[in-house]
């Protein structure tokens, strides 16, 4: 059998189902293991939280490439196959991954060091990033882009990415004037930026330089991890479907994947049933955001970064800016948001990219 991508007269590589079931099993059962392991160790108020947000992460990816690199042959990252300088990358994510396994087990045994950790795994994730510009240098544009780990077209991170700043700073005007929300005392909510004893108006700029500018960086890996899971791999297999049904149905599941920690009062605190609605809604709707972009970048880390800079800035205007009152009932994250976000979803889909078929073909 030859896969053929450049043939338009054959008809398109239908979904694996038997591989989408098991990396679905693989990046599920890891990650709702680690909520079980949060649940049973306090919850949301265990130091190790974050920690053990960021492991769960990354475990899409490790999933994704765990099972592409050791066990579906025809991936493009299958060990026996690729030869190309990105095999580096996928390996140094397989340890990686360890690294942060180890890292939640300690946490958990010495909640004291949990922030200790978190900070020092800063640097594999910033060696990270150095390590794929020296293996996009060593090996090509294709290097990367051929294993399933393109770039994008930096254009479309800039355009994505005001798009997202703008977003989040539209809605935090309407949480003030719907009166959804109250400003936030930086004095309180950041005692050791306000040790500074610089005023509000300094101490905001300083703040979203670190939030949106900075901070999307810093985060690219941790993103990667998700998306590289949910639009590297699951995304071209259910795009088979059609675009826009595959896109949906990638949406519901990436939404129920979050569902644990919704459940333990992470995003929409005291809102157990109609919070999980709610996250559901948000990951159609960014599923369609996301792979929009990808679609115009065709690039899996312009999704990474846009993923990071939309954690960034959510958290931004929403924790430095104006606190909303209620998660659920406000802008932002909330059913006004699922609003405006279902008229952003309306508004892409009149592009006529959701109707291209780029499935590769295959040729008996």
């Amino acid at each position: 059998m030859q896969i053929d991508t450049q043939t338009t007269n054959e008809m398109p590589r239908k979904t694996n189902w038997p591989n989408v079931a098991w990396f679905l099993g693989l990046a599920f059962g890891l990650s709702w293991l680690v909520d079980v392991v949060l649940y049973l160790n306090g919850g949301l108020a265990n130091p190790a939280t974050t920690l053990l947000l960021q492991f769960q992460m990354i475990l899409p990816a490790f999933s994704a490439m765990f099972l592409g690199a050791f066990f579906f042959k025809e991936s493009p990252i299958y060990h026996r196959t690729n030869h190309r300088t990105s095999r580096w990358f996928v390996y140094y994510y397989l340890v990686l991954t360890f690294l942060y396994l180890l890292g939640s087990i300690v946490s958990l045994i010495r909640p004291d060091l949990a922030i200790l950790l978190s900070s020092l795994l800063l640097i594999p994730n910033v060696l990270g990033l150095i390590l794929l510009v020296v293996l996009r240098l060593a090996g090509g544009k294709d290097s990367l882009a051929g294993a399933g780990l393109g770039g994008g077209k930096p254009r479309v991170w800039l355009f994505y990415g005001l798009g997202i700043i703008t977003y989040y700073g539209f809605q935090t005007f309407l949480n003030y004037v719907f009166k959804m929300g109250q400003v936030v005392d930086l004095t309180k909510a950041f005692p050791q930026m306000a040790a500074a004893n610089l005023p509000r108006a300094a101490l905001l700029p300083i703040m979203a330089l670190n939030s949106v500018i900075i901070g999307p960086f810093l985060g690219l890996i941790i993103a990667f991890g998700e998306e590289y899971g949910w639009r590297g791999y699951l995304q071209p297999e259910l795009i088979r479907l059609g675009r826009v049904r595959g896109v949906f149905l990638l949406g519901i599941i990436w939404g129920i994947w979050h569902l644990p920690i919704i459940w333990m009062g992470y995003n929409f605190p005291g809102h157990p049933v109609l919070g999980s609605l709610a996250m559901v809604a948000l990951g159609i709707i960014f599923a369609f955001f996301f792979a929009h972009a990808v679609f115009k970048s065709k690039g899996v880390w312009t999704a990474a970064y846009l993923h990071a800079l939309n954690n960034q800035t959510l958290s931004f205007f929403f924790m430095a800016v104006l606190a909303p009152t209620d998660n659920l009932l406000s802008f932002g994250a909330g059913l006004p948001a699922i609003g405006l976000g279902a008229i952003v979803v309306l508004l892409l889909l009149r592009d006529p990219v959701w109707r291209e078929d780029q499935s590769p073909r295959v040729k008996e």
